[in-house]
């Protein structure tokens, strides 16, 4: 099932089993190219890691992750400490919540330099976070592909993310859906991608 023309604007994209929806770019073109540039050189980016079959993983792409709190987030075997908000993150993150009537607390960044960096299949179903909370994904730079793929029945719904855009993931979504962002050679630019979630205070 393909979504490229964007025509369903904030209406659900999965068939069953969660909500998904796209609210398109909500950031203007130059203030989008603006918030890109600060978060190249203003946010403290590391390469990720993952324990993969008892094997330490270290990837081109690059992480960040920021929160209210210094408190963990535990993915992928490899637990992250939060980083305190700078005033960017602030910005979007308000930008954010007031577009989805969400409140977020933590937000996880990442950096793809090109198309050859993406995400497996995979979903957000960590302990730390809400459950069925919202994920709100805004992305930054270059436009990418993004699929979903139900862990049962296989169906797939893929869309672009645009530069300045939004998308946001909850209810069941997490339960039922798998979702990655594909490679693509075509990519020569970079892409921001800013995850603002909800981590439960223990």
């Amino acid at each position: 099932m393909d979504l490229f023309e964007q025509d369903n604007i904030n209406r659900n994209l999965l068939p069953y089993d969660g909500t998904v929806l796209y609210f398109g770019s909500i950031i203007a073109l130059q203030q989008a190219n603006a918030y890109f540039d600060k978060l190249l050189h203003s946010v403290a980016w590391q390469h990720d890691e993952a324990i993969i079959y008892g094997k330490r993983i270290v990837t081109k792409r690059k992480v960040a992750w920021y929160g209210d709190d210094s408190f963990s987030y535990t993915y992928s075997k490899t637990t992250k400490h939060a980083l305190a908000w700078n005033p960017v993150l602030l910005e979007l993150k308000e930008i954010v919540e007031r577009c989805t009537g969400e409140s977020f607390n933590s937000c996880l960044l990442n950096l793809y330099h090109d198309g050859d960096e993406g995400m497996a299949w995979h979903s957000d179903g960590e302990s730390d976070l809400k459950r069925n909370g919202a994920i709100a994904s805004l992305s930054l730079g270059a436009e990418r592909r993004f699929a979903f793929k139900h862990k049962v029945t296989n169906e797939k719904v893929e869309l672009f993310l645009a530069h300045g855009s939004l998308l946001v993931m909850k209810d069941t979504t997490q339960t039922y859906w798998l979702h990655r962002l594909p490679p693509s050679k075509k990519i020569i630019t970079a892409r921001i991608n800013l995850t603002f979630r909800q981590i439960e205070k223990l």
